[in-house]
């Protein structure tokens, strides 16, 4: 469990990494982190709506910080032929304060790597503005992904 934030230099931006490994197996894994529904520990508590296909809408709802949001994006890629281990997602949140726009999305790139005893999880976000802004975004992201490895250990009932 980790994190890091790197400066792409062809992309000209700041970029948040989130790391953690889930002691499960990675189709466990990427059944938690493709499921629609609602999981407390997940997403600060926000349901999610997508059927995961390729170019299928992916909506967030909640509430964060006393505020309601709709946050939404979209699957732009996704690999998953034989063994799932990648999905790549545009992600944008109203909550910015920023339009609506192409330039304000963030793409969220989860990869599946199998691990002894498990799966490493890594989660790259674009288009922060700042190194501070990264940071802040590995943050919340290292806690989303503690949340998918509390599901993904959790035994099944």
């Amino acid at each position: 469990m980790g994190g890091t934030i790197g400066r792409e230099a062809h992309m000209g931006e700041y970029v948040a990494r989130a790391e953690i490994d889930v002691e499960a197996p990675r189709r466990t894994v990427w059944r938690v982190l493709t499921s629609n529904g609602a999981h407390p520990e997940i997403m600060f508590g926000a349901e999610v709506v997508s059927d995961w296909r390729l170019g299928s809408r992916i909506v967030w709802r909640g509430e964060w910080q006393g505020q309601s949001f709709e946050d939404h994006g979209r699957v732009i890629e996704l690999e998953d032929l034989q063994e799932p281990w990648r999905i790549v997602l545009t992600h944008f949140s109203p909550l910015s304060g920023l339009p609506d726009e192409p330039e304000n999305y963030h793409t969220l790139r989860f990869e599946l790597d199998e691990i002894p005893g498990g799966t490493r999880i890594t989660l790259d976000q674009d288009n922060n503005p700042t190194r501070e802004a990264a940071e802040h975004s590995r943050a919340n992201w290292a806690k989303m992904l503690e949340g998918v490895k509390a599901v993904a250990e959790r035994p099944s009932v």
